[in-house]
């Protein structure tokens, strides 16, 4: 019973998006219709928490699109950041919200925030205003794999 509701489901949803396709209107499939097309498909902002209650964050830096950092938001952190414009993460080490330069000053201003397919992942468009990583760098990223150990990246080692 459960297999031909949710074939139901795709069938509709798949007539109401080629009507919409054909109609030249953008198909509206909302929450009420199925979690996972409308998470995939929708206009509905609907995180996908894991089971710690964390999305995982990629920072890039909007002017060079370099990547400087990964964390995690959780719901608290992810709010924190709509609002204020500057990005704030859940620390897992510290089990608390944090705002990235609270100390340092070197904050990172969000200018958009890009969601993934399935809406359990997050790209952060950011201007820093300083470096990144804690130790200094501009990105966290200043290393790479060489064989078997790590080797520094530019002129950040």
């Amino acid at each position: 019973m459960k297999l031909r509701v949710a074939v139901l489901i795709v069938q509709q949803l798949s007539l109401r998006y080629a009507t919409g396709i054909r109609s030249g209107k953008e198909p509206t499939i909302t929450p009420q219709d199925n979690d996972t097309a409308a998470r995939e498909h929708g206009d509905a902002f609907m995180p996908k928490y894991d089971a710690a209650g964390l999305l995982s964050a990629v920072v890039q830096d909007s002017g060079t699109g370099e990547v400087l950092m990964v964390a995690f938001m959780d719901a608290e952190a992810l709010a924190a950041t709509r609002e204020t414009g500057k990005a704030h993460f859940h620390s897992r080490s510290r089990a608390r919200l944090w705002m990235k330069g609270e100390t340092s000053g070197h904050v990172l201003e969000v200018e958009e925030i890009r969601v993934d397919c399935d809406q359990d992942a997050l790209v952060l468009k950011v201007r820093p205003h300083g470096p990144a990583c804690h130790t200094g760098a501009v990105s966290c990223f200043y290393r790479k794999l060489d064989g078997e150990g790590l080797a520094p990246i530019g002129d950040e080692a």
